[in-house]
């Protein structure tokens, strides 16, 4: 019964944040047809907002380490769940880079589109545009978040950063903020958390509402220079850097 009780207030919690999500979407839809100067820095400070109130939304109790950085930077994380997002965007204003699939998503696909995430198609031709979008994006000073594995994993590993993606910082001379998440559930990894295979959304959020409250660190680890390094060697150690904070130099050493 108590269970019961927890679930659907959560589910109240979680419904009335999503009104709220819709109803800044619309106005930012307004500021859009009126024209308004600096709009995507109001969507990114909006973005943040929202993505904090949504955080707090989710059964988890999240732990930070390491400095929010001040000067915008290409965040590079492993990807291990559509619940990365609003846990990362809560900490500091960021526009994201994302499959096209969640276009598509009812509700959560609109409301990506109206904070400003670009959206890629795997195997598409259109990588080169997205790379574009994401220069200029750095360029006019403003943060940006990607999940350089492409996909997610049940967090038991971390797969290939493709450097490509990496290309936008190398080309603007702006820096990589490396980022480790973990999710831990009873004392190891969580196996609820991870949103993969042909999992769906609403299943998925179904089962994490249901569940006990699941423990997440976010490590912010030390920024990469990116000027004078190629995007392969940019990646490399973006990657080693993640490595090592979620698995030690033991793993580290196994994987390279």
């Amino acid at each position: 019964m108590l269970k019961s009780l927890r679930f659907y207030a959560r589910v109240v919690r979680l419904l009335a944040v999503i009104g709220l999500g819709i109803a800044l979407a619309v106005w930012v839809g307004a500021l859009e047809r009126l024209g308004r100067s600096e709009l995507m820095a109001t969507r990114q400070r909006l973005t943040c907002w929202f993505l904090a109130r949504l955080a707090g939304a989710l059964p988890f109790r999240v732990r930070v380490s390491g400095v929010v950085p001040e000067q915008p930077m290409l965040w590079v994380s492993n990807h291990v769940s559509w619940t990365d997002i609003p846990l990362l965007g809560a900490l500091a204003p960021l526009s994201f880079l994302s499959k096209a699939e969640v276009r598509a998503w009812p509700v959560a696909g609109w409301l990506a589109h109206k904070a400003g995430t670009l959206f890629i198609r795997r195997g598409s031709g259109d990588s080169g545009l997205v790379g574009q979008q994401l220069a200029r994006h750095l360029g006019d000073g403003r943060n940006l978040l990607i999940f350089p594995e492409g996909t997610t994993t049940d967090g038991s590993l971390l797969k290939t950063f493709h450097s490509r993606l990496l290309t936008s910082a190398v080309e603007t001379g702006v820096p990589v903020q490396p980022v480790a998440i973990r999710y831990l559930r009873d004392g190891g990894r969580d196996e609820i958390a991870p949103f993969i295979g042909e999992d769906d959304l609403l299943s998925h959020l179904v089962r994490l509402l249901r569940s006990d409250r699941a423990e997440v660190q976010i490590q912010l680890l030390e920024p990469i220079a990116s000027q004078g390094l190629s995007r392969t060697a940019l990646s490399q150690q973006a990657k080693s850097a993640v490595q090592q904070a979620l698995f030690g130099e033991e793993e580290e050493a196994l994987a390279a």
